[in-house]
């Protein structure tokens, strides 16, 4: 296979690659208050992370973990989407799963406020 056609393959594929998943997170923009909260957060977040972490290790610490929870976040809204595709009707199953998702949403928020505490501290 030519050089040519293998770079132009690449390059299709990271072009769909990125709009896909800009198309997804502006559906998660749109359909979740929380991801929105959590964006309008994170500018704060990077402020205060440059302004306050006395590294660069800290500075990344301290915004990758604001990251985290949008992360996760993003995640989570692709299980309850997907559970409310499966089904609509109330499933014992599908409440803990759901409850699962929004759990690692809780450890990620933990995370950045442990993160923050120690690196502050």
């Amino acid at each position: 296979m030519p050089v040519k056609k293998i770079t132009n393959l690449i390059q299709r594929r990271i072009f769909n690659t990125l709009k896909y998943s800009i198309e997804g997170f502006l559906f998660a923009w749109r359909s979740e208050e929380a991801i929105r909260i959590e964006c309008y957060l994170m500018p704060f977040v990077i402020v205060g992370a440059i302004y306050l972490g006395q590294s660069k290790v800290d500075q990344i610490l301290m915004i990758s973990s604001g990251l985290l929870v949008i992360m996760i976040e993003l995640l989570n809204t692709a299980i309850e989407k997907t559970i409310d595709r499966i089904s609509t009707e109330q499933h014992p199953l599908s409440k803990v799963v759901k409850d699962v998702g929004s759990g690692a949403v809780l450890l990620a928020m933990i995370n950045f406020i442990f993160v923050w505490l120690i690196l502050l501290s």
